[in-house]
């Protein structure tokens, strides 16, 4: 489904002005945005989630406008099928497991899930082989089941689209290698398309169909990521040719963390 966003915003604080021009477009399953923090990576996805309202411009996810500042549209987040999973995964903490996965079908005045909700999220919970942590709530949760929990509550709704901020830095190394694999597989389950964060080259190499560049508010380099790495093999080689590419695209000429 593409996705196609033309917004700005000006944002005051701090002592500094922050000027975001974001223009781009994705056609491909797994975009990856990549850039320094504060380059307006976040703020961007928060305008196409409905969390943020641009000063201008448009948003348009397939055949539905999202977002049209000159025609005075602006879509509640609820009603736009976007997804959003945080960085610190957001999840409620008087809430348990299902409750949380759970709360995106839920309405105010609901105290008690109803059955067909209750269906819905266990199957979910089966789906992340988090089912018995159901009772539990997020204290209680490692950093990995607590983005389980986060993923089945962005995806218990059948999103039109998946947007992740930054879903592997809390992690391990080992788990965060495993976690981009498992992040693929529910892309094939879920037929959703992802728009994920990152500042990190390996999520980029392993993830990314698509990439989109930002540097101090602006959108700098766009295209398909395995253009650049078409002849070179896999593994540790097309790591090294993606970090030589976005060291470039950032400016400085140094290599990103």
């Amino acid at each position: 489904m593409k996705l196609a966003v033309d917004v700005a915003r000006r944002l005051h604080g701090q002592g500094r002005t922050f000027e975001l021009h974001a223009r781009f477009e994705c056609h491909h399953d797994v975009t990856v945005v990549f850039g320094p923090s504060g380059s307006g990576k976040s703020v961007t996805l928060q305008a196409v989630a409905g969390l943020m309202r641009p000063d201008s411009g448009r948003i348009v996810l397939g055949d539905r406008v999202l977002f049209d500042a000159a025609q005075g549209i602006d879509l509640p987040a609820r009603e736009r099928r976007v997804a959003y999973v945080f960085q610190d995964y957001a999840l409620f903490p008087h809430l348990t497991v299902a409750q949380n996965v759970a709360f995106p079908l839920m309405r105010w005045w609901q105290r008690r899930l109803p059955p067909a909700v209750h269906e819905r999220v266990m199957v979910m919970l089966e789906v992340f082989e988090i089912a018995h942590l159901a009772a539990d709530h997020p204290g209680r949760l490692s950093g990995g089941q607590k983005q389980r929990v986060a993923l089945a509550r962005a995806l218990v709704g059948e999103p039109a689209l998946l947007l992740l901020d930054e879903p592997f830095s809390a992690l391990d190394p080992l788990l965060r290698e495993r976690m981009r694999h498992e992040l693929l597989a529910l892309r094939e389950r879920f037929a959703v398309p992802l728009l994920v964060i990152t500042h990190d080259p390996d999520d980029v190499a392993t993830l990314a169909q698509d990439i989109i560049v930002f540097r101090e508010g602006q959108v700098v380099t766009t295209g398909a990521t395995l253009d650049m790495v078409h002849d070179v093999e896999t593994g540790p080689q097309v790591r090294r040719a993606v970090r030589r590419f976005l060291s470039e695209a950032v400016a400085g000429g140094e290599d990103p963390p």
